[in-house]
């Protein structure tokens, strides 16, 4: 039993290091920015992010000129380009791919005891 619990306690050390944690970041909301507005400053400060400049430099982007591209884009076009940022699964994994990770963890345990003799 205890060497269960060794196995057990290894596992749930490496889930735990494997999750990520991020930080939440509140703001106050000025009620008096217009939509476009407010999408052209969300969609500039989504490109301010690092991971975000991280894959634009990766892909031959520079920040800057990711800028400028999206200054010099219409107001309908930003809109749809915030509603696109938004559907975006936050974290990069979706909650079902997670759900499914955690279930053949769990069933991987389940044989893995249920295999043993003697338990």
């Amino acid at each position: 039993m205890t060497a269960f619990r060794h196995i057990l306690c290894r596992l749930l050390i490496v889930l735990m290091a494997w999750t990520p944690f991020q930080m939440a970041q509140a703001g106050m909301i000025n009620p008096e920015v217009g939509g476009a507005t407010s999408d052209r400053s969300a969609v500039l400060a989504f490109l301010d992010r690092a991971d975000v400049a991280s894959q634009l430099q990766s892909l031959g982007i520079d920040q800057a000129t990711a800028k400028e591209r999206v200054n010099a884009m219409t107001d309908s076009e930003v809109a749809a380009l915030q509603r696109q940022i938004d559907s975006l699964p936050a974290g990069g994994v979706s909650h079902g791919a997670k759900v499914l990770i955690l279930l053949i963890v769990i069933g991987v345990i389940v044989w893995w005891v249920a295999g043993r003799p003697g338990m």
